[in-house]
């Protein structure tokens, strides 16, 4: 059974740094794409960020570029989410999420976390 757990979130202040993980355990990921999507109350899901597994293909929102950077260790299955220059903005559930493709929509994705809290206070 596939599982994905998500850490690192908190409470921080604007312009402070965080580093989200996600562990994915259940099978092998070498050919999936792992996605990571936030959701704020009251919106939908959005997309983030998103890395091919392995070939190490890259995408981000533009809405993120230059502040978020995604990576992965692909020997202990575990993805990451650098969170630079922290907005107030940016507080929102986020979530990790694996899956065949690359995709910015959140229904393509087969295997989500449970989501950790990130909180941007001004």
């Amino acid at each position: 059974q596939v599982q994905l757990v998500e850490s690192g979130g908190g409470l921080v202040q604007a312009g402070d740094s965080l580093r989200l993980s996600c562990a994915a355990s259940g099978r092998t990921f070498s050919t999936d794409v792992m996605g990571w999507f936030r959701q704020a109350p009251g919106n939908e899901r959005e997309f983030v960020a998103a890395l091919t597994w392995s070939a190490g293909n890259i995408y981000y929102a533009d809405s993120v570029k230059g502040r978020f950077a995604i990576s992965s260790d692909n020997r202990k299955n575990t993805g990451f989410l650098q969170i630079n220059s922290l907005k107030p903005e940016d507080t929102a559930v986020y979530y990790c999420a694996v899956g065949k493709i690359y995709s910015r929509i959140a229904r393509a994705y087969d295997y989500w976390g449970q989501g950790t809290q990130v909180t941007v206070s001004s």
